[in-house]
């Protein structure tokens, strides 16, 4: 079965877009637009990777959503990438301080995305 990637950001085009590159390079990609949903899918569905934005809207950040994650059993392990605007050195560390596997900074490459991914868990 591949494994299943959860994309989870606020902005619509960047959900679709990597859902789209990642189902090309053989991912189940689910897409959540806030933490909230990403939580509520996560009770239900397992996921072998998530990409995380920093900022969510109105909703908790990345970084609370990964802390979270962080402190569940269930989820514990699974490997985070951060895909976002937050490009200052305090919250790339704040991001590998949560164990962070990728910071990847926007405007990004898709194709880096694919490959972070690709590193971390086979499609």
């Amino acid at each position: 079965m591949p494994a299943r990637v959860l994309i989870v950001d606020d902005e619509p085009y960047i959900l679709r877009i990597l859902a789209f590159k990642l189902r090309r390079a053989g991912y189940v990609a689910l897409e959540a637009a806030s933490a909230a949903e990403a939580l509520a899918l996560l009770e239900t569905t397992p996921v072998q990777c998530l990409i995380l934005d920093v900022s969510l809207g109105n909703s908790i950040t990345g970084f609370q959503l990964a802390e979270k994650l962080r402190d569940d059993p269930r989820h514990c392990r699974t490997p985070v990438v951060f895909l976002t605007a937050h490009a200052l050195a305090a919250e790339v560390r704040r991001g590998r301080e949560l164990g962070a596997a990728a910071y990847i900074t926007k405007p990004f490459s898709l194709q880096r995305v694919i490959e972070e991914v690709g590193r971390l868990v086979p499609a």
